[in-house]
């Protein structure tokens, strides 16, 4: 069932859970998160980050395609829009939110560039995102975690004036493979959550730690961006097969069998499992897709 991320967060934010947002770029992956959604009855939200060989009309179309089979609410959400022209593009396409990421201009004009996306996109019924402070890269975050972090007096008025419907919030996590110890700012959270009604964000949840994930969600993070671990636990199921010429034929359903352990695990942990609200066509996705269990 394909949804507005505003429908989904919503709900989450009065229900006091988080919900997951892997990043797919292909039919393999897409099916795999949109599998452990169903099979865990939970709400969904299908990152993409654009790049720069990606057609995002033709990824779009498969995409929404298949979240509008699936018996759960799932959102199609354009991860990291650095600039206009994509935006509009990922709307083209089909896509139900953006994440239109300004974070690192200054504040004023973020908040303007940020507001002409939203006034686009809320005229055809679009969910916007947006990011304040800069969440950095894992390799750098020995020396930059302190460096971009979510001011909260800001929050509230980046949210008033912006019209956003969720917020990315930089509070000690990383983008990819940490260099140091991740450490979170619970009491930045408890902060911003103070501050703005609307449903808050993380990205860079791989490798930050599960104790440390689920405190967060208990104070107010209401979605939670995946990828790295999802590709790794992946890696892992491919490492620990037989390689050969056979063997080689099997390595799409490995990828998927690795991709949903490690996606129904932190499902779980985000708490919104069993918080789906059922499509009529119950289960439809994988009786009209032929698909089989791995």
């Amino acid at each position: 069932m394909l949804v507005t991320m505003k429908e989904i967060l919503d709900v989450a934010n009065e229900q006091n859970y988080a919900v997951a947002a892997p990043n797919v770029i292909s039919e393999i992956d897409g099916r795999a998160a949109l599998e452990t959604a169903e099979d865990l009855n939970a709400p969904l939200i299908l990152d993409i980050s654009w790049r720069g060989t990606m057609d995002l009309e033709f990824v779009g179309s498969y995409m929404t395609r298949l979240a509008d089979q699936a018996s759960v609410p799932v959102a199609i959400n354009m991860d990291h829009g650095k600039d206009f022209a994509q935006c509009i593009h990922a709307i083209r396409a089909g896509f139900t939110s953006l994440m239109v990421d300004r974070s690192t201009l200054p504040f004023e004009q973020n908040i303007a560039e940020v507001a002409e996306i939203v006034r686009i996109a809320h005229a055809v019924n679009v969910s916007v995102e947006a990011e304040l402070g800069h969440v950095e890269e894992g390799c750098l975050y020995d020396v930059a975690r302190e460096k971009g972090l979510t001011d909260p007096a800001q929050a509230r008025e980046f949210v008033e004036r912006a019209g956003v419907d969720c917020l990315a919030v930089a509070v000690g996590t990383a983008h990819g493979s940490y260099k140091g110890e991740p450490r979170l700012d619970f009491d930045r959270i408890t902060a911003i959550k103070k501050e703005v009604n609307i449903p808050l964000v993380i990205h860079g949840a791989s490798g930050t730690g599960e104790d440390k994930l689920a405190q967060a969600c208990r104070l107010g993070i209401n979605k939670v961006n995946v990828s790295c671990d999802l590709l790794r636990a992946a890696s892992i199921e491919i490492e620990n097969h037989d390689n050969t010429f056979d063997g080689a034929y099997d390595l799409w359903k490995l990828i998927q069998k690795g991709y949903k352990r490690r996606l129904g695990e932190y499902i779980r942990l985000f708490g919104s499992d069993g918080k789906a609200w059922t499509a009529p066509h119950s289960k439809l996705f994988r009786k009209k897709w032929g698909m089989r269990e791995v």
